[in-house]
């Protein structure tokens, strides 16, 4: 099943409860909540805190989407990021593939990035929660084909990818980019850019190509959120409004 939720960072001026009223009122199903300033990372009482106001209205826990990046070291640790998890509730840990592209990072780097992620990977499986990496530019995911790779190099059914359209990508490539990817899908990030100026839209201006990543999304086994990343100049109302778009697409 396909369910329809937040990613918190969306709305970072904003306080945890005024998420969640804005997600309860928009009608979705789940949040994704950040790690950098609603649920900080080793803050065990706040991500108890969100935890609660999440369940009271209703909401489900759709992720926890760490800041951690594979195999850099450093803060935070993993240790103080799944602790937040398991607090929050989160089945789900989002984190980075290093914070190198595939271009600018050599077979060491590489390495780094995948023993730790087996690291992490087996350290979260104790606890039944999973991890999906980020599919993002100046990291190993930054290409569907470095990220497939890392995958494979893993080898753990507990590390899947989410996945998002490059916005300077053309429908073909990004559908192409989404059929590699299916088998190891976790969840997708919502949004809609002009390609040349990467200035936000409404959601609604991208129903044609949106259609089509649902269509393919649908096609995947289990269930995923399709969560809303980022809207027109960051404004709540462009996010209901979104979120209208969003639910009757699922519909």
């Amino acid at each position: 099943m396909v369910k329809s939720g937040l990613v918190s960072v969306t709305f970072r001026k904003l306080k945890p409860r005024e998420v969640v009223d804005l997600v309860a009122q928009a009608k979705l199903t789940g949040i994704e909540w950040g790690g950098d300033i609603h649920v900080p990372h080793g803050d065990k009482a706040r991500a108890r805190e969100t935890a609660k106001m999440t369940k009271e209205a209703g909401l489900k826990v759709a992720a926890y989407g760490s800041y951690y990046y594979a195999g850099q070291g450093g803060s935070p640790s993993f240790e103080e990021v799944l602790d937040s998890a398991l607090e929050l509730g989160a089945p789900l840990i989002r984190i980075w593939a290093g914070k190198k592209s595939p271009a600018e990072a050599d077979a060491a780097d590489r390495k780094k990035v995948v023993d730790d992620a087996i690291r992490i990977a087996d350290m979260a499986a104790e606890r039944k929660v999973a991890l999906a990496f980020e599919f993002h530019n100046n990291t190993l995911t930054e290409t569907t084909e470095s990220a497939v790779q890392l995958l494979k190099e893993i080898g753990s059914g507990n590390v899947r990818t989410y996945w998002q359209p490059h916005s300077k990508d053309a429908l073909a490539g990004n559908l192409r980019s989404l059929d590699t990817v299916l088998p190891w899908l976790a969840h997708v990030h919502c949004y809609q850019w002009d390609a040349a100026t990467n200035v936000r839209l409404a959601l609604e201006q991208g129903e044609s190509e949106w259609k089509q990543y649902l269509a393919r999304i649908r096609k995947a086994a289990g269930d995923r959120y399709v969560m809303i990343e980022f809207v027109k100049d960051d404004s709540p109302e462009a996010f209901l409004r979104d979120a209208a778009t969003l639910r009757k697409w699922l519909a």
